[in-house]
């Protein structure tokens, strides 16, 4: 238990910059939180499971339903032609004749697609009904890289489209060809990619949707983190008016960093969904759905090139730059690639920059917005070619950042591409984290590291983090021409109401939705100093309403809006009630409100300080006596201030825009220890600078920046997405799509200074999103660093797992201590996650009596593991209903299975294929028989495939159950052969049941 504050800690009147801790706290640790899976819901509340494609692309050919809709228990099966009669394709930010529906209605684009919703009248009950869905796709080529997008050969994912190359823009500012044409000047080039990752928050999406009667429209709670723009494209999907969408979203939320505005699809999936069943829906995502199908951070391929003077002075960049969306260019993308647009020189006075700007789409995941939204990208090309120029020009990476520094006399500094960098003192910041670290001793730690036979490197990072996104920069995708035609967009509108109530208490609502920031502490903050009180007389509701509160377009909690904007707005919304309370308080004191003060909970006239009563028994006043007002005030004590910065314009004609309010900056330093056996890289010392203008809770800040950070080394070191050469997603489980922990997260140091920013009203700027931005590169500096010695890196591919370090090293594998017989590999995937087995079985019967087994449907039916029914369909061909399960996931199989080259009683090819509702499988097999003294020996060369969810959840166990499932057929073939049991023996049983493999 803690003692409440004094109120007379009030006097201070210094709330803000101060460690308040989190008043949110003691809801969430006794957990009594309000997430959306707690809400209540109306009774006759229905559930829903969503059936999604196992395939990367196919054509959509029939949807049988009848099976699922007799099963006792399911209301409704929603489809693509539901979809097609109530609903419109999502709007897309380019102008590209291209559709993304919320439920795929001619083709599946990619694995995890929604192809339809199950609604029961139990979670439980949906999920077994989406079994009984049978679905008929052809599959299609599919596109699995940027690589291979950008080829004319490529299979377009839209018709009519007809690329996969669905936007090319190009940018000019200066005049940079003839500045590479300088002579002494000296060109360097490197090229990199960023990889997939995402956020993985605790919660994962929640919609409960309702159609409303009549002509209503829809009611829908979520925990949709914004930004609110997207409210208009829901309504426009649900053709509705925006005034019927009526969106809620609770008071707290299992975190979000960007991915929460994937839920939006859902919500109108879910409206639909409630208006076929004709009853309220509620969806909660599970894990593999989050996974596989929700959102990923964009990947990009970056050539970039410097044009630089021999002392290091950078006077031109070229970008070409290739961003990669997924399946279907969904809202809000391309922003990816234009948030950072004007920032592209980052902390740096560079003069003149060339841009060329493609987006393509591939057999993926839809990407969009993840902590940091386009920074990782534009920074890890920037921040590795910075280093590249140190390398080449032999100059110490820090003095070639600090030589080219924005200069601190210069802000604000209008960047070539439009950003206005607000204010900041970059060298001297970079002078102070250079300070811990000469502090912690990295360069001694290096040395002593080295000198050890380890790999130690030392890596900095310097970026800008942008916050309080401009709306219009979304629309620098378009030409002029194109832009002026559909209106000019811009500014970063926030809103806040501040209103006191009968007893005085003051009740703050703000037009964002948290997701761990610590809005109601930082409010209260902020409205405890303006009316002189203690934060804990001021309530903060963070529930939000469209229908009821205040908002516009850009709001929500995206964009690192809170302190910059959200609380800005609170201050303004505070003043001009604090301003309302004093001129009343002077119209009874008879004196100027310029002499009114607000301090310890009081209220006093600065001349006269016996004229004072106290601040509840003035706020109440009003509510009881609105005939005692001044002439002139109105009545009501609640004030509601809207507020844009006004430096954000529309892009100009020429294509520069200011895409963020503020530029904080951050300066990362990394101490990075390798072992050269294993390839396992250790952060040994992490420091961390930053500006971010006033902090206005440094406790909360310091655990942003460590969430950050986290995240920024999970995507350095563990996180990625990744896919088959098919199209199958592969990181489909926590098992597989790895995330640090505090095991693997050092504790940074953490160093601030404070310029404030003259444009935001507080003078904060945004933070949090920093670190995913810088860290991953300055660690892949620090990489760099420690193999220079062995090596000199250009392409480094993220993350930094063991086999990719060790790759880097041409590390030859040790020689075993004990030599044992080399097991077969499992084999690269080509059609799904791939497994390849050989062999022999000794079978006590002669070479005919194995081909009676195998021309005979019911003792094949023996052998096939977790084979229900066998029938011929044809020479040699049998349809088969066959269950497979691996780990947890099981799934019932429609199979068709073929004999071919057939030699007998010599040699075979066994080979099949299968679709459920949960994947796909294949296999191909060579079988030759041997004849021996005792029977027969059976040779086997065996590859099978999967594809869908159980390639997502199964990779790590289907690596290691490879040999065991071939095996266990052919085991199996053997014993029926010499007429024994079909069954596997029982250390079989007891071995594939440890590998998690039923059948």
């Amino acid at each position: 238990m803690h003692s409440e504050p004094s109120l007379a800690g009030a006097a201070r009147q210094a709330w803000v910059g101060q460690r308040l801790e989190r008043l949110e706290d003691d809801a969430l640790l006794n957990g009594r939180g309000a997430y959306a899976d707690d809400l209540g819901t109306r009774p006759g509340t229905l559930h829903a499971a969503v059936l999604r494609s196992p395939h990367p692309h196919a054509r959509l050919l029939a949807i049988r339903t009848e099976a699922a809709l007799a099963l006792p228990g399911v209301r409704a099966v929603l489809t693509g032609a539901d979809i097609q009669a109530w609903a419109q394709p999502f709007v897309v930010g380019v102008k590209q004749p291209m559709q993304h529906w919320a439920l795929a209605v001619d083709r599946v684009r990619h694995v995890g697609e929604p192809v339809a919703v199950v609604v029961a009248e139990d979670r439980y009950i949906a999920e077994d009904a989406l079994d009984l869905l049978r679905v008929d796709y052809e599959p299609l080529p599919v596109v699995t890289d940027i690589e291979h997008a950008l080829q004319d050969s490529s299979t377009p994912l839209h018709e009519g489209v007809g690329s996969n190359v669905v936007s090319d823009r190009q940018f000019l500012y200066g005049t940079p060809d003839p500045v590479f044409d300088q002579p002494g000047v000296r060109t360097v080039r490197t090229t990199v990619h960023y990889p997939r990752n995402s956020c993985s928050p605790m919660e994962c999406g929640v919609v409960i949707a309702e159609h409303l009667p009549g002509d209503e429209g829809y009611d829908v709670t979520s925990n949709f983190m914004g930004p609110f723009s997207l409210h208009a494209v829901m309504a426009m999907a649900l053709k509705v008016p925006g005034n019927k969408l009526r969106h809620r979203v609770p008071r707290d939320s299992g975190g979000s960093f960007g991915v929460k505005q994937a839920v939006f699809p859902y919500v109108v999936l879910m409206c639909l969904a409630s208006r076929k069943a004709g009853a309220p829906v509620k969806w909660v995502e599970d894990r593999l759905e989050h996974l596989s199908a929700a959102t990923s951070a964009t990947a990009r391929m970056t050539t970039i090139e410097a044009a630089v003077t021999p002392e290091g002075r950078v006077l031109a960049l070229r970008y070409d730059q290739v961003d990669e969306v997924g399946a279907y260019l969904r809202a809000p993308e391309p922003a990816t690639f234009y948030r950072m647009h004007g920032a592209l020189t980052g902390a740096y006075a560079i003069e003149h920059l060339a841009v060329r700007n493609r987006v393509v789409v591939c057999n993926k995941t839809p990407t969009g917005l993840v902590r940091g939204f386009g920074g990782p990208q534009v920074f890890y090309a920037l921040e590795r070619l910075m280093d590249r120029i140190a390398v080449e020009l032999a100059i110490d990476p820090v003095a070639l950042r600090q030589r080219n520094y924005v200069p601190a006399h210069a802000f604000p500094y209008t960047a070539a591409a439009g950003a206005v960098l607000d204010s900041g003192d970059y060298a001297r910041l970079t002078d102070m984290a250079m300070a811990r670290a000469l502090d912690l001793r990295l360069a001694e730690r290096q040395h002593t590291a080295r000198a050890a036979g380890r790999l130690y490197g030392i890596g900095v990072a310097a970026i800008v983090e942008p916050s309080v996104s401009n709306m219009g920069y979304i629309s620098t995708v378009l030409t002029a021409e194109q832009r002026a035609k559909a209106g000019p967009k811009n500014g970063a509108i926030a809103s806040a109401t501040v209103a006191l109530d009968l007893l005085g208490g003051v009740n703050v609502t703000i037009a964002s939705a948290p997701a761990g920031q610590g809005h109601m502490t930082v409010c209260a903050q902020v409205v405890a100093d303006v009316l002189g009180l203690h934060p804990s007389q001021v309530v903060v509701n963070v529930e939000f309403d469209t229908a009821k509160d205040a908002w516009s377009v850009a709001a929500g909690n995206y964009s690192s809006r809170f302190a910059g904007a959200v609380a800005g707005t609170v201050h303004l919304a505070t003043q001009r009630l604090r301003d309302k309370l004093a001129r009343i308080a002077a119209a009874t004191w008879q004196c100027s409100a310029a002499d009114i003060g607000f301090e310890a909970g009081q209220v006093f006239n600065r001349q006269r300080h016996e004229q004072s009563q106290p601040f509840t028994r003035l706020a109440a006043s009003p509510h009881w006596a609105p005939g005692l007002l001044p002439e002139g005030e109105t009545p009501g004590l609640r004030e509601t201030a809207f507020w844009t910065p006004e430096t954000l314009k529309a892009p100009d004609a020429q294509d520069r825009v200011n895409t963020s309010a503020a530029y904080g900056f951050v300066f990362d330093v990394c101490g990075l220890d390798i072992d050269p056996a294993t390839g396992a890289v250790r952060v040994d010392r992490y420091i961390t600078a930053h500006d971010a203008g006033r902090l206005l809770n440094p406790a909360l800040a310091d655990g942003q920046i460590r969430g950050a950070f986290a995240q920024g080394l999970g995507a350095a070191l563990l996180e990625e997405f990744r896919y088959g050469p098919d199209g199958s997603f592969q990181s489909g489980t926590l098992a597989d799509y790895l995330m640090p922990t505090p095991c693997e997260t050092p504790d940074p140091v953490i160093v601030h200074l404070e310029t404030p920013s003259p444009f935001t009203p507080l003078g904060a700027k945004g933070l949090g999103e920093g670190n995913n931005m810088s860290t991953p590169v300055c660690i892949a500096n620090a990489l760099a660093d420690a193999l220079r010695p062995h090596r000199d890196l250009t392409d480094i591919r993220l993350p930094l797992t063991p086999d990719r370090v060790l790759a880097h090293l041409q590390t030859p594998d040790p020689a075993p201590r004990h030599p044992v017989a080399r097991a077969p590999a499992v084999a690269p995937a080509g059609d799904g996650l791939s497994l390849a087995a050989q062999g022999t079985v000794d079978i006590a019967a002669p070479p005919e009596r194995v081909f009676e087994v195998l021309l005979d449907p019911v003792a094949l039916a023996r052998v096939i593991p977790g084979c229900h029914a066998l029938e011929a369909d044809g020479p040699n061909r049998y349809r088969a209903d066959v269950t497979v399960g691996v780990g947890l996931i099981k799934a019932r199989y429609e199979a068709r299975i073929g004999l071919s080259d057939i030699d007998a009683p010599h040699s075979l090819r066994l080979a099949g294929v299968g679709s459920s509702s949960l994947g796909t499988g294949a296999g191909d097999g060579s079988v030759r028989l041997e004849a021996t003294a005792t029977g027969t020996r059976l040779h086997y060369d065996y590859r099978a495939q999967v594809g869908g969810k159980v390639a997502m959840v199964g990779s790590r166990m289907l690596e290691g159950a490879a040999r065991v499932i071939v095996a266990q057929l052919f085991e199996s073939l053997g014993r029926q052969a010499a007429g024994g049991s079909a069954r596997p023996a029982s250390w079989w049983g007891r071995l594939l049941q440890r590998l998690g493999v039923r059948a």
